[in-house]
């Protein structure tokens, strides 16, 4: 069992931006800008847009936060969107996600420019990747991505089983999977909470996608000897023995799973530091070679 290091392999990737961001400013050339919008006091948010700024850090970037109040409008914020969309000297935003109830999530997605949509969220993004062409990936998918790809995972004629068919992950995940492409090329099936025989599916899949948000759903018996496990569940659940009351738990069980693996990555330190260290890559992408200029 190889055991996918998924902050590892990010600290490496970030080396990589850095170096080639000091090689940039060495010619004279500004470094990539990242913005990030933050509506509200979200635990979750705060914590996520905070390692968001400290990656622009360790990248050499420049980052600016916009901070907003929860009563904020939907109007206001898609004038400030409209600002970061004309500004020159931002490279890429992102919205951080999820907003107020009173604003409409994807009337904000799609008021942002996607030259600038480094989360890969805007519907011409994901209608560019649907058909191969370049553009934005989302960050999470678009992560996982590459540690297949790091760790030499072989994908080419394997069948992939994605559990859970959101627009962040799901979707974008089981659409990268079956390009042509490397890693990329295999046969997918998405599962959902309306698949029959779930268990069944799994036991077919020389790679399995969790990302149903259920901590461990993904049993021992769900998984066949040699098969490549990647998790992407981050569940707070209770956990007396730590100061915080709580832990993450992913979507799989890991103790009794990852023996049969050939590769798994563990929650924390899998694919979370990959999300992040995507987004870094699309950033650099929109200063660089940005598919739309």
């Amino acid at each position: 069992m190889t055991l996918i290091d998924g902050k590892k392999t990010a600290a490496e990737i970030k080396s990589e931006i850095a170096a080639e961001v000091e090689e940039m400013k060495a010619r004279g050339e500004r470094a990539p800008h990242l913005a990030a919008i933050l509506v509200g006091h979200d635990g979750g948010s705060e914590t996520y847009v905070a390692n968001k700024v400290k990656a622009c850090e360790e990248c050499g970037f420049t980052s600016s936060l916009i901070r907003f109040e929860d009563d904020l409008t939907e109007e206001r914020l898609i004038e400030e969107i409209k600002r970061l969309n004309e500004d020159d000297s931002v490279d890429g935003f992102i919205v951080q996600l999820p907003l107020p109830r009173h604003i409409d999530e994807q009337n904000i997605i799609r008021a942002i420019d996607p030259a600038k949509d480094v989360d890969g969220f805007h519907p011409i993004n994901v209608g560019r990747m649907s058909i191969g062409l370049p553009g934005f990936v989302s960050a999470t998918p678009a992560g996982i991505m590459q540690l297949l790809k790091r760790y030499g995972v072989e994908t080419r004629g394997k069948h992939a089983v994605v559990l859970g068919r959101s627009n962040i992950v799901g979707k974008p995940m089981a659409t990268l999977l079956m390009q042509k492409s490397n890693p990329g090329n295999c046969t997918v099936t998405v599962c959902h909470s309306a698949t029959p025989n779930i268990k069944e599916i799994c036991r077919q899949a020389d790679i399995i996608v969790a990302a149903l948000g259920q901590p461990g759903f993904v049993t021992e018996d769900m998984v066949k000897p040699g098969a490549t496990v990647i998790d992407v569940g981050t569940t707070r659940v209770p956990d007396a023995s730590r100061k915080s009351g709580w832990r993450l738990r992913g979507d799989v069980d890991f103790d009794n799973v990852a023996e049969k693996c050939e590769f798994i990555t563990p929650v924390p330190g899998g694919v979370g530091p990959m999300t992040i260290c995507s987004l870094m890559i699309n950033t650099l992408i929109a200063r660089k070679d940005n598919p739309y200029k």
